[in-house]
């Protein structure tokens, strides 16, 4: 992981400000730049700062769009991202090859990284241990609501296999899932997962004000 991370320094060339400090060294951790709420625009920075990200292929779906010259195929590819230590990227990408829409969608969620509060909020357990949610969170995308629900230490992630993907990939373990709506489309119903995550750090704790 560090020869990698070698190799990319001398290759990386930042076009933001935000890639020039990780570059230097002045940014040496991603959560740094989620508490100063800047934006990542570069995938370099996540790989910098990420060296052990995983990636998991949701899904992929062939697309067809009618034009002027004809019906025109092009491959939609889904993909995760995320190191199970609470960050999590959701993209997407499109391309007439699969492997070209998975390298697009690779990139995407890299640039959708956010993180995500973990802990154990099941009145089950009360371990102190980072392996569910401290919370009851609701995500929503289209006609897709999902709800995650924190469970005890050993219940293991009661979800479809697209959720126990993105679950895991951000360090949850234990949790309940209810879901509303179409949840066939797999757009949708991972972005509605996302959501929720991402909904994690919008509400206000006591360990919040004790800071």
């Amino acid at each position: 992981m560090v020869e990698q991370a070698t190799e990319l320094e001398e290759v990386w060339k930042p076009r933001t400000l935000v890639g020039r400090l990780v570059l230097e060294r002045k940014i040496t951790s991603i959560d740094e730049i989620f508490r100063q709420g800047l934006k990542i625009r570069e995938p370099e920075i996540v790989d910098m700062l990420l060296p052990n990200l995983q990636q998991e292929v949701l899904g992929i779906n062939l697309v067809q769009r009618q034009t002027d010259a004809g019906e025109r195929s092009r491959f939609k590819a889904i993909v995760a991202v995320g190191d199970g230590e609470g960050h999590i990227g959701i993209g997407s990408g499109k391309a007439r090859q699969v492997r070209a829409a998975i390298e697009k969608a690779v990139l995407d969620a890299k640039l959708n990284i956010i993180p995500v509060r973990r802990g154990c909020g099941s009145w089950e357990c009360g371990c102190d241990k980072l392996h569910s949610l401290p919370f009851k969170v609701t995500g929503k995308c289209g006609s897709v609501r999902v709800v995650l629900i924190p469970g005890p230490r050993g219940l293991g992630l009661v979800a479809g296999e697209a959720a126990k993907v993105v679950l895991r990939l951000a360090g949850i373990s234990d949790c309940w899932t209810r879901t509303y709506g179409s949840t066939s489309t797999l757009s949708s119903f991972s972005t509605a997962i996302y959501n929720a995550l991402k909904n994690t750090y919008r509400m206000v704790t006591p360990a919040d004000w004790a800071r």
